[in-house]
């Protein structure tokens, strides 16, 4: 890049302010968010922005207040940086940050009160059970079978990039897998397992503005779309167009735009789907509100095949930062 062109770039930017580029944190999650953040740092940087890293497991917010910050981009993901606890913070210090405000957050990082939401709008999801860990032997298991079936899947009921999910397929390993779940989270969420098609669909916007992205059909070794699947080998694929039919494409883009909306989302997330194979009735799984933006994210895949550059994505949810509470003149 020429120093003209910086320049003008740097001019082109200045109205987005001092920016501090949330990364890191003290979730389960630390290492994809450094990725995620590093990555928007750089975009970021590269687009004349005047972006600085700031991890909040090494720093006190406050410090954002103190060093005039003008805006946050939040590529914190799990605890503490997604379900509403640094949005309240930044809501406190009166700087507009990236991504849903504190009470979308909050809900939509518990998966038990995403389905309760979901489920009181009319809105298809799996079947599910909430485990406390405390519920053990042989007889829970008898009733989750009973109720749910298997395969079966457990996961905490908040903590995100598959982090002890478990795909249970026979009983006896449904011990171990709510053992594991409730090693995460003092909730446990049992889930019908629906066999068929996995889709994520991005949205960008808010409210009556809110779009569907480029929907992406994840196909894993085996079905197993886990942690180290989602970020550390090249074995999945990522199929953009997805390759579903164009009316069932556009049947659960309306239905996960409205599953946004009726969470109170903004600015962007990103919404998991699956398909039954037998019916083809789409089920919403679950709703990422600071989704990654690493070499192997998929939102960044998606707005590509909308025409919208890594860069400029990054520019866009930027642009879009806001408060819950704006301040009122006078």
């Amino acid at each position: 890049m020429t120093s003209a062109t910086a320049t003008s770039l740097s001019s082109k930017m200045a109205h987005l302010g001092k920016v501090a580029v949330l990364m890191g944190g003290r979730s389960a999650e630390r290492e994809v968010s450094l990725m995620s953040g590093q990555g928007v740092l750089k975009a970021l940087l590269d687009m004349g922005v005047d972006a600085h890293a700031f991890d909040p497991a090494e720093r006190d917010l406050s410090e954002l207040k103190r060093e005039g910050y003008d805006r946050c981009f939040i590529a914190l993901h799990g605890r503490y940086g997604e379900d509403g606890t640094v949005q309240g913070a930044l809501e406190l210090l009166g700087i507009p940050y990236t991504g849903s405000g504190v009470m979308a957050s909050s809900v939509a990082m518990d998966k038990v009160m995403t389905k309760r939401i979901w489920l009181a709008e009319g809105l298809p999801t799996p079947r599910h059970v909430l485990v406390h860990p405390s519920q053990t032997g042989p007889e829970l298991v008898r009733s989750l079978i009973a109720e749910l079936g298997l395969p079966m899947i457990v996961k905490p009921a908040r903590e995100g990039s598959s982090i002890g999910v478990s795909k249970v397929v026979h009983a006896q390993d449904l011990p171990a897998a709510l053992a594991a779940a409730g090693a995460c989270d003092q909730d446990i969420l049992c889930e019908q397992c629906i066999v068929g098609d996995e889709v994520t669909c991005p949205v960008l916007g808010a409210a009556a503005t809110a779009r569907a992205l480029p929907m992406i059909r994840i196909v894993a070794p085996e079905g197993n779309y886990d942690y180290q699947n989602k970020y550390f080998t090249d074995v999945t694929q990522y199929l953009v167009p997805s390759g579903l039919s164009a009316e069932e494409e556009q049947a659960i883009n309306a239905l996960v735009v409205k599953a946004y909306q009726v969470l109170g989302c903004r600015g962007w997330g990103r919404i998991d789907v699956m398909i039954d194979a037998a019916t083809r009735q789409p089920y919403l799984l679950e709703i990422n509100t600071s989704p990654g933006m690493t070499g192997h994210s998929l939102v960044p895949m998606s707005a590509r095949a909308d025409g919208l550059s890594y860069e400029d994505l990054c520019c866009h949810l930027l642009a879009d930062a806001a408060l819950d509470y704006q301040k009122v003149p006078g």
